[in-house]
């Protein structure tokens, strides 16, 4: 039931994050496709797993902590020096960004201005079944299809869509201002799914999974401001204190999930 919730939820507040990244140039498209087509087998297997193989929370609990554990410890690694040392496209990124932090702020002395500049859009170079490459800001990045797309379906298993743009940064090294847009209208598209399958499709023992519709809507009004916000400032924040703040919650999370296990 929880998970259904968290599907209308999804439903609720992430158009105008979306919208946003839409606006501003900043959806990488070919991701997108190959998330939700990873995702929604995922969200389908997951049901029957969860319910007729995973139905004790604790249980659960455990199952997620481990992969959240994983993805808080990479998350932070990326910060450190010698993670830095070697991705080059990324910390060229993190340059440009304090460059134009420190133009503008000599530009505008009454305000401390950061950000991304307007060019700073995605642009598909190569989509294919194997690859797909795209350019953002004078820096091309590439990912294999196939991976990604057995990362989306793992996430739709675990019904847990937020992990996903975590995972590219983190697994994949792509620019976390190119990754949240495609990561949350996939998280859309599939919890659509998700809330029809946990409503129609059977449980068993009498277990319930149809979800709170009132409650789903009441944290999805609130998403909804936050979303918006988010996608608006996210620019104006360097790709270290995003990983750092990412790896610090979903460790924090994973450690609690984890020790509740056992007691």
């Amino acid at each position: 039931m929880v998970s259904s919730t968290n599907f209308v939820y999804n439903i609720v507040a992430i158009p105008s994050g979306v919208y946003q990244y839409f606006k501003e140039g900043r959806m990488a498209w070919p991701l997108t496709w190959v998330v939700i087509a990873g995702t929604l087998p995922g969200v389908f297997i997951g049901y029957y797993l969860r319910i007729f193989y995973l139905p004790d929370p604790r249980a659960f609990k455990l199952f997620a902590g481990c992969v959240l554990l994983y993805l808080g410890v990479r998350l932070l690694y990326e910060t450190s020096g010698r993670a830095q040392a070697s991705k080059a496209r990324l910390n060229e990124l993190d340059r440009k960004f304090a460059e134009r932090a420190r133009l503008l702020r000599d530009l505008q002395n009454s305000r401390a201005a950061a950000g991304l500049p307007p060019d700073a859009v995605v642009k598909t170079v190569s989509f294919t079944l194997s690859a797909i490459e795209y350019e953002f800001w004078g820096e091309r990045f590439r990912f294999s299809v196939p991976a990604m797309f057995a990362l989306a379906f793992v996430v739709g298993v675990i019904g847990g869509g937020a992990i996903i743009a975590p995972f590219c940064v983190a697994v994949f090294h792509l620019p976390v201002y190119t990754v949240a847009g495609a990561a949350l209208f996939g998280t859309f598209l599939t919890s659509i799914v998700g809330v029809i399958f946990y409503s129609v499709l059977p449980a068993a023992n009498g277990i319930s999974t149809a979800p709170d519709w009132a409650l789903g809507f009441l944290f999805g009004a609130g998403g909804f401001g936050g979303m918006y916000l988010g996608a608006r400032l996210q620019k104006y924040v360097p790709q270290k204190a995003i990983k750092l703040l990412l790896g610090a919650m979903i460790l924090s999370l994973a450690l609690r999930y984890i020790s509740r296990y056992f007691v």
